[in-house]
C-alpha cells in the first residue's frame, strides 16, 4: 500500500487544550521513543508486535492521526478521496470503481486507490491510519469480506468515511446493493411460478455478500412456510458450481435452484443437464449479478441485475454530502431488478 511519510503533528481531532497531539505525546503514553512511534506510523516492519499494539492503542486514546504535510495546521482540502478495496480485478469492483471515479471527476475530485492486504487480518483502523497519511479529504472502504474491527471502528475525525457494505455501522454511512432483498425477490418470483422446493447454492464462508444472500433466501422460505434444505457453499467459480451441481442432481424433490452468482449458476446448470436434469423443465435456475451478459454467447440465465456503477456514484454522493456538512449516518440499500430469460419454468 503506497503512502507518504507522516510528519510530527497529529490530526486536529487529537487536541490537548488548543495544542495538537504530537508523536512525543504518543511516545510518553506508550512508554517508547519518538522514533518507535514514527516507525509504527509509517508501517515499518522492524517493530515488535506487542510494542506496535501499545503505540496504536496510545494513538487511539489520544486521538492522534498522522497528517500529510501538516493538514491539521492548514485546515485545507486536497480535492482527493482515498478508496480502499478488496481485489480490484473483480468485475463488480471495477464497475463500482468506475462509478466512484466518474462522480468524483464531476465534482472536481481525484481518487487515490489502495487495496486491502489479504495476507492477514484486516482492520479498518489500520487502513484508515494509512490513508490519513495521504492527501485525502475522506475515505471509502469497499468491504466485500469480513473485517475484524468493523463494529468498533471509529472514523478519522475530520475525514468523512463511507463504507460499502450490507452491514450497518454505528458511526459511518453504509451503502450497498440489497443482497438480502434480492434473495427474497428471487424466492417470491419462483413461488409465484409454482415452485415450493427451492434450494440454494451459496457463496463462500466469510463473504458478507454470500451471507446476506443466504439469509434472505432462508427468511423468505421460512416466511412462506416452505421446507429449507441446508444450502451448499461454493467459491464463486463456475467449477465449484459444477461440482456442487453434480450433488444437487441427486435431489429429486428440487424444482428450483437459486445460485449466489452467475458463474456458479452456469456451472451448476451444466452439471444438472449432464446428469439428466433438464433446465428449466425439471429444475429452474436463477443467478445473481448478471455478470455473464456480453461474456457468454446466447446467455439464457435468468438472474438479478445490480447497477454497480450507480452504486459507486451514490457512494461518492454520500461522501460529498458529508463534506458539505451533512452529518446523518444511514444505511442505504439499492434494489436489484429481475432479468427474465429462459431458465425458469412455470410448474403445473
Amino acid at each position: 500500500m503506497g503512502r507518504s511519510v507522516a510528519g510530527e503533528t497529529g490530526a486536529a481531532a487529537g487536541q490537548r487544550g488548543t495544542r495538537a497531539v504530537s508523536m512525543a505525546d504518543v511516545a510518553r503514553l506508550a512508554g517508547v521513543s519518538r522514533q518507535t512511534v514514527s516507525r509504527v506510523v509509517n508501517g515499518q516492519a522492524c517493530v515488535v508486535e506487542e510494542t506496535r499494539k501499545r503505540v496504536e492503542d496510545a494513538m487511539d486514546e489520544l486521538g492522534f492521526y498522522p497528517s500529510f504535510a501538516g493538514r491539521s495546521l492548514r485546515g485545507g482540502k486536497y480535492g482527493c478521496i482515498g478508496l480502499c478495496m478488496f481485489d480490484i480485478t473483480r468485475a463488480g469492483n471495477v464497475a463500482t470503481l468506475d462509478g466512484i471515479v466518474s462522480a468524483a471527476r464531476d465534482c472536481g475530485y481525484a481518487v487515490t486507490l489502495v487495496e486491502f492486504d489479504e495476507g492477514g487480518p484486516v482492520r479498518l483502523r489500520n487502513v484508515a491510519r494509512r490513508l490519513a497519511e495521504l492527501p485525502v479529504d475522506g475515505m471509502i472502504f469497499n468491504t466485500n469480506h469480513a473485517v475484524e474491527d468493523f463494529d468498533e471502528f471509529k472514523p478519522v475525525p475530520g475525514l468523512p468515511t463511507i463504507i460499502i457494505s450490507m452491514k450497518e455501522h454505528p458511526r459511518c454511512t453504509t451503502i450497498d446493493s440489497d443482497q438480502y432483498g434480492c434473495s427474497r425477490m428471487v424466492v417470491d418470483y419462483l413461488r409465484e411460478r409454482g415452485h415450493a422446493h427451492i434450494r440454494h447454492l451459496a457463496g463462500p464462508e466469510g463473504s458478507i455478500t454470500a451471507d446476506f444472500r443466504l439469509r434472505g433466501w432462508a427468511d423468505a422460505l421460512d416466511a412462506a412456510g416452505l421446507e429449507r434444505v441446508e444450502p451448499l457453499r461454493g467459491d464463486w467459480t463456475a467449477d465449484s458450481g459444477y461440482e456442487l451441481g453434480v450433488k444437487l442432481a441427486q435431489d429429486k424433490d428440487m424444482t428450483a435452484l437459486y445460485v449466489g452468482n452467475d458463474q456458479m449458476a452456469m456451472g451448476a446448470m451444466t452439471a444438472l443437464r449432464i446428469h439428466g436434469r433438464r433446465v428449466p423443465e425439471d429444475v429452474s435456475i436463477v443467478g445473481v449479478d448478471d455478470s455473464l451478459q456480453g461474456v457468454v454467447p446466447h446467455n439464457t440465465l435468468t438472474t438479478v441485475r445490480f447497477d454497480l456503477r450507480e452504486r459507486g456514484k451514490r457512494t461518492f454522493d454520500h461522501f460529498f454530502a458529508q463534506m458539505s456538512g451533512e452529518e446523518r449516518v444511514e444505511a442505504v440499500r439499492l434494489p436489484g431488478a429481475m432479468v427474465e430469460r429462459a431458465t425458469v419454468a412455470v410448474r403445473p
